[in-house]
């Protein structure tokens, strides 16, 4: 089992920068895929962005690529998420997700990210 702690959530105005993190607990971090989900009010959870275990692939959501990244430190058991050029529209709860296997079993409490324009 892992458990999964977001932080870095926050207030910012549109066009501005936050970093997100997802501390892991547990010896086997590295055996996980991560990712990135949000859910906007009145709106279902999207992915955002998905990282494998080594951190040699990742992949986006065509509404944040060029302006999110996603990076992880096994060492720290940590997965990241740079958001860039914040947008209104990227107003949610972000949440972290862990899948050993077929799909993501492993989720945080999320963490609110609000973007004013």
């Amino acid at each position: 089992q892992v458990q999964l702690v977001e932080s870095g959530g926050g207030l910012v105005q549109a066009g501005d920068s936050l970093r997100l993190s997802c501390a892991a607990s547990g010896r086997t971090f590295s055996s996980y895929d991560m990712a990135w989900f949000r859910q906007a009010p009145g709106k279902e959870r999207e992915s955002v962005a998905a990282i494998s275990r080594t951190g040699g692939s990742t992949d986006y959501a065509g509404s944040v690529k060029g302006r999110f990244t996603i990076s992880r430190d096994n060492a720290e058991n940590t997965v990241y998420l740079q958001m860039n050029n914040l947008k209104p529209e990227d107003t949610a709860v972000y949440y972290c997700a862990a899948r050993w296997f077929k799909k993501y079993d492993y989720w945080g409490q999320g963490t609110q990210v609000t973007v004013s324009s």
